[in-house]
């Protein structure tokens, strides 16, 4: 069983900002496309960012300028910067690992980690 561990989440005010971190085993990590995605009550599951292991990286309109995916391939950890933070940024926030061109629903996912947005 791969285990995904995200860490980060929480309350936050509207404009603030929060780090995500998902740590994964080294022999997944290293060949995995790592991703965030996200869902909200009510909604479906979304993509938010995810970067291959050269580092290309692919955002949601909807956070494109606001939050930055990276990853640390030494630490076997990837992160999400998120800035500028709003309330309908508020969701459940869940890291995936897949290989090469998969499904997201063929790879690996983390337990997920609240991220809530509010005053």
């Amino acid at each position: 069983q791969v285990q995904l561990v995200e860490s980060g989440g929480g309350l936050v005010q509207p404009g603030g900002s929060l780090r995500l971190s998902c740590a994964a085993p080294g022999s997944i990590f290293s060949i995995s496309v790592m991703g965030w995605y996200r869902q909200a009550p009510e909604k479906e599951r979304e993509l938010v960012a995810d970067i291959s292991t050269g580092g290309r990286t692919k955002y949601a309109d909807s956070v494109k300028g606001r939050f930055t995916i990276s990853r640390d391939n030494a630490k076997n950890t990837m992160y999400l910067q998120m800035n500028s933070l709003k309330p309908e940024d508020t969701a459940v926030y869940y890291c995936n690992s897949r290989f090469g061109t998969a499904a997201p629903s063929k790879g690996y996912w983390g337990q997920g980690t609240q991220v809530t947005v509010s005053s």
